[in-house]
């Protein structure tokens, strides 16, 4: 059984895997070391664990993860099955890291832009060699909301509502039009880019707000929750034994 962390900056989730069968997933606000004791299920049959962070994890969670466990922390220099082109590779986030790393194992030899739809919209390209390649990061839908309230002297902080209006006819309309159809908008103008390039490349969605995007694509996606955690889980189980090749990984907060 592998423990899978991924240390983000809104959740924190941790997962159980059984070789590559998700068993367990729970999401917490915050984790610390007595917190994940309390909580994880199974602990005998833990035989290692890996954890990515954004870089504000608790130092005493990563010292008991390492003194239990055959463990990793995800950096830069921990080798992973996809070979990594990106210029700057220790800014790079390991979510977006892992999220390849997992669409090239449920979509193999094929084009794929890996987008997760969370605190930042990410867009990410692996080609059909395993190569990745770069992509982009744009303010998440509900960023763009506290963006509007912060700065700004008038304009209120509101939730997501849907579907979202074409014309406001009050304030709180009008952001939801302009933020909701606007992300969208981009999310599709992005896509038909890649398409433009790519003609045979397929397109996988995940993060919190994965749902408001799929109703409303209209294109043909797979959509995957958990793929960062997959893609932890992946470079756990390569480094543990089951390597083909030297590629790096990447860390970092980019």
């Amino acid at each position: 059984m592998n423990l899978v962390i991924d240390y983000g900056n809104t959740l924190k989730k941790i997962a159980l895997f059984d070789r590559h069968t998700l068993v367990y997933f729970k999401p917490f606000r915050e984790l610390s070391r007595q917190i994940l004791k309390d909580h994880l299920p199974a602990k005998e049959q833990i035989r290692a664990a890996i954890l990515a962070s954004t870089g504000n994890c608790p130092p005493e969670l990563i010292s008991w993860l390492n003194h239990t466990y055959r463990f990793i922390e995800l950096t830069e220099q921990v080798p992973v099955p996809i070979t990594n082109t990106y210029e700057t590779p220790i800014t790079l986030g390991k979510d977006r890291l892992a999220a390849v790393v997992a669409a090239q194992e449920r979509i193999p030899r094929q084009d794929i832009l890996a987008i997760s739809a969370g605190t930042c919209i990410t867009y990410d390209m692996i080609n059909a060699n395993k190569e990745y390649l770069g992509g982009s990061i744009s303010p998440g839908i509900h960023m763009r909301f506290k963006a509007l309230h912060n700065f700004t002297a008038h304009l209120p902080l509101i939730e997501m509502d849907s579907p979202p209006p074409l014309i406001g006819e009050n304030t709180r309309e009008s952001i939801l039009a302009g933020v909701l159809n606007g992300v969208l908008a981009e999310m599709k103008g992005i896509i038909k880019q890649y398409q433009l390039e790519y003609p045979d490349i397929k397109i996988i969605l995940s993060g919190g707000d994965a749902d408001f995007f799929e109703k409303r694509l209209k294109i043909n996606i797979f959509a995957i929750p958990n793929i960062v955690l997959e893609g932890l889980n992946l470079i756990l189980s390569y480094n543990l034994g089951e390597k083909h090749s030297t590629h790096t990984a990447t860390g970092g907060s980019d």
